[in-house]
């Protein structure tokens, strides 16, 4: 079997998710794991798919062969991870310009390794105005000390709260 990471990006419309999936089964693919959102009227995909050796060719030339669609692919690597747990975090404040930075910064002095992340801004349930929120996980190493994690993360401002899940 061959594996395959891909971003596809484009134009959003109704049926564009079934479409790829009937793609990936016609081409005996199996679809492992996958990311999407619509982010400003665009569809963008993360995924992960399967197939037999003699496939992957011909199934690229489909995808990529797509109207308004964007189709960029890796061939995974398999490597031993180096980072066996996870931590989920969450991270609710004032929104302000460089914030995305600054906590992306802060996790990685920590020696952590962004694994997922997912921000927006919130309506603030009293006052009505923009709240940031990132969810997500991070990978650590097995001897990595979580404390180390929720300080870089509260060292960012007393208006943001911080919680950590593994």
């Amino acid at each position: 079997m061959h594996s395959l990471v891909m971003t596809v990006i484009g134009p959003d419309r109704p049926g564009l998710v079934e479409e790829l999936s009937t793609i990936v089964a016609s081409h005996r693919g199996n679809w492992l794991e996958s990311r999407m959102s619509h982010l400003a009227g665009h569809f963008a995909g993360l995924l992960r798919v399967e197939c037999p050796e003699e496939e992957s060719r011909h199934l690229l030339e489909t995808l990529r062969g797509l109207d308004d669609l964007s189709v960029v692919v890796s061939e995974e690597i398999m490597a031993k991870s180096e980072w066996p747990r996870r931590i989920s975090f969450d991270v609710v404040g004032n929104d302000r310009p460089g914030i995305v930075q600054e906590l992306s910064s802060a996790i990685a002095r920590a020696g952590a390794n962004v694994e997922e992340l997912v921000s927006n801004l919130e309506s603030a349930p009293h006052a009505g105005h923009p709240v940031f929120r990132a969810t997500g996980s991070v990978a650590v190493t097995a001897d990595f000390e979580d404390g180390m994690l929720m300080t870089a993360l509260e060292s960012l401002g007393p208006d943001l709260a911080v919680s950590l899940d593994e």
